[in-house]
């Protein structure tokens, strides 16, 4: 680990790529390094947890540089609403997402509230939420500079109705690492929420094994960093679970 990722209390997965496990509920949010941008992924669960990590991205990236894009996997609370704190950053959703931020604040805050956050600034992250700029439907390809693309991709639903993944490609000798919001949690069983569409989330899980491959590092949502086989594992006990195939 280079001595800027770990000052700043990160995790770093390959050269350019590292992660952060968010307390409280466990969410881990990730930072893909190019050479003239620089990838956010999740937003945190509220105004000032996503200021934090934007000031903890700006002590690894060094300088004058900053955050210039932010991707958010789906749309849930922990994921979502620290977004206002990335002003003037390019905001990435699957297709669908940007009506859950519309319409669908109230129970965003409530579901916070539920969970343990204060309610003051519950409400104060879902007044000021932030809705995407750049809707993915299928794929987008983010150049970051320095020869890193990363694939932004909607492959669901799942977990929600509006599931995306990051696959950072491996470069300077690191492994492909793959972003799996919460279609993958390895610190315990997938949540499937009123939201979650159970009959096409194995279908979501061979497709991010197809795009990852066998080698690639797999980022939960929640949780340690697991392996394909973990991924197909979980896959196997979803489908059982729902009773899918």
């Amino acid at each position: 680990m280079t001595p800027a990722w770990e000052a700043a209390g990160w995790e770093q997965l390959a050269p350019r790529v590292g992660r952060r496990r968010l307390p409280g509920w466990d969410c881990t949010a990730g930072l893909v390094v190019g050479s003239d941008a620089a990838l956010m992924i999740e937003a945190g669960s509220s105004l000032a947890e996503g200021a934090a990590l934007r000031t903890q991205a700006r002590r690894i990236l060094g300088g004058t540089r900053r955050v210039t894009h932010l991707a958010l996997t789906h749309p849930h609370f922990d994921h979502v609403l620290g977004a206002a704190a990335f002003a003037g950053v390019e905001v990435y959703g699957a297709v669908g997402i940007e009506t859950v931020l519309t319409t669908g604040r109230d129970e965003l805050r409530a579901d916070a509230v539920r969970h343990g956050l204060d309610a003051d600034a519950a409400a104060e992250a879902a007044d000021l939420l932030v809705r995407p700029h750049h809707l993915v439907c299928g794929e987008w390809t983010l150049d970051l500079g320095g020869g890193l693309q990363v694939l932004l991709a909607n492959i669901g639903p799942g977990h929600s109705a509006h599931d995306l993944v990051v696959l950072v490609p491996g470069v300077d000798g690191g492994r492909e690492t793959v972003f799996c919001g919460d279609l993958v949690e390895e610190s315990g069983a997938p949540q499937a929420g009123p939201d979650a569409v159970p009959a096409r989330w194995p279908a979501a899980l061979d497709r991010l094994l197809e795009l990852g491959g066998e080698d690639a590092r797999y980022v939960p949502g929640h949780g340690a960093v697991v392996d394909a086989a973990f991924v197909r594992a979980q896959r196997a006990t979803l489908a059982a679970r729902f009773g899918v195939s």
